[in-house]
């Protein structure tokens, strides 16, 4: 029977159906809501908060490229780019080396289903509010938690690191956050990752504002799980967010007494669906969120063009343009110790007398450039300015810098020492 019969009958069976006075079961009750049809008008911004920070051209252009199915093979090969650009990105040979469908938290929670059973001893370092949820989300899974912590706008020593081991024997982790966009500051790494193998643990790490833009060797650093997001310092559109797991890692994960509680971050199923076993083959797990891995594999090729130690000097370099203007614009920085700088996300202390949301709302108003206030333990003492990814050039510091300067006339702030025009080093992209 031809497809043009079958059409045909089903269409003569509808009509039996009604006529027999079959009623439907289900009835529209609810009217159409009163919001406008008419397409999307987004308008432009500049975004330069914590993040999302603004995404390259290249990147959104890659949005509007046609859908591949979530196991073409097309779409394969793409996945497949992404895992070989994020081991150079994280500097690191691990076979478990993906993007997880989903926002930078859904990375942390992957990072710590997979590691953490329920009765597991970790060591959470706490100095701004990841820190915070970090301790949140091991405790939902069962973990014993011991939090370490560190003054806000201050960062840990290996001699903190190494005294909460000693007094935490058994420990299965230890996780800390490199980059705390809260309070602006840069963790440093150098001999902790020794320190927690020696005492048999597995180093986490939270790089969400640091992966690409601030030097980091998740192999000769020693770190076993890292995971970060893709609207940072990789200037994409969030929703594919890095994680690579090292062999300690995916050992302990496969030793696991109890099953990975969360089904959708399994590592053991998203890993096959991402290919990390060459001797397996793929399987479906879930429904790969496809334009955003097209997103991530232009923002990682961007990553690989300019070089990654290039992309680190110029974060570096842009940061210290912004700091020095703010200085000099007699600004405090809310992180005294510039070696403990966050170069992606710098906080700015409010001063006293101005209304911080006055100023970011004028700045956002007049140049359509953003600056976001504190979150958690600087809501309201802070200013937070991101220079990631796309935004990390010397323009985009100069109309910071001008854009924050009239603000602070505007609100009538005493203790303002006008710079006039900003010079800033040249960076080609």
């Amino acid at each position: 029977m031809c497809r043009t019969q079958l059409k045909t009958m089903a269409w003569i069976g509808l009509c039996i159906w009604v006529k027999l006075g079959v009623a439907m079961t289900a009835k529209v009750t609810k009217s159409k809501p009163e919001i406008s049809t008419a397409p999307l008008d987004i308008p432009p911004r500049v975004l330069m908060g914590p993040g999302p920070s603004s995404a390259y051209p290249r990147i959104l252009s890659s949005s509007s490229l046609p859908l591949l199915g979530h196991m073409h093979p097309e779409f394969l090969t793409i996945m497949d780019d992404v895992k070989t650009w994020l081991k150079y990105s994280f500097q690191t040979d691990n076979k478990v080396t993906l993007a997880v469908s989903g926002s930078g938290h859904a990375a942390m929670e992957a990072a710590v289903a997979n590691t953490i059973e329920p009765g597991d001893i970790v060591i959470v370092g706490v100095n701004g509010i990841w820190g915070q949820r970090l301790v949140d989300m091991c405790e939902r899974y069962g973990a014993v938690v011991r939090p370490i912590h560190a003054k806000f706008g201050r960062v840990f020593s290996n001699q903190d690191v190494e005294a909460a081991l000693q007094a935490n024997p058994g420990t299965t982790a230890v996780i800390l956050v490199h980059g705390e966009s809260s309070t602006g500051t840069l963790q440093p790494l150098e001999g902790i990752g020794q320190i927690v193998r020696r005492h048999g643990a597995l180093f986490i790490l939270d790089a969400v504002c640091t992966l690409a833009c601030v030097p980091l060797n998740v192999d000769e650093q020693m770190v076993d799980v890292v995971y970060s997001g893709s609207q940072k310092c990789l200037g994409a559109m969030p929703g594919a967010s890095p994680l690579t797991m090292g062999a300690r890692a995916t050992a302990k994960l496969r030793s696991r007494k109890t099953k990975v509680r969360s089904y959708y971050l399994d590592m053991n199923l998203v890993g096959n669906y991402w290919g990390v076993d060459e001797d397996q083959p793929r399987a479906y797990h879930h429904t790969g969120l496809i334009t955003n891995v097209y997103a991530l594999r232009e923002a990682l090729a961007i990553v690989a063009e300019e070089g990654l130690e290039q992309a680190w000097d110029r974060h570096q370099s842009q940061a210290k343009a912004l700091w020095d203007g703010l200085q000099k614009m007699g600004l405090e920085l809310f992180v005294p110790d510039a070696e403990s700088r966050l170069p992606t996300v710098t906080t700015v202390k409010v001063p006293a007398g101005v209304d911080w949301k006055a100023v970011s709302t004028y700045v956002m108003e007049k140049y359509s450039l953003e600056i976001s206030g504190g979150l958690g333990p600087t809501a309201g003492q802070v200013w937070r300015i991101g220079i990631m990814g796309h935004n990390a050039r010397p323009g985009n510091v100069a109309m910071m810098l001008s854009a924050l300067e009239d603000a602070l006339k505007h609100v009538k702030w005493t203790g303002l020492k006008p710079v006039g025009k900003t010079v800033v080093e040249k960076t080609e992209l």
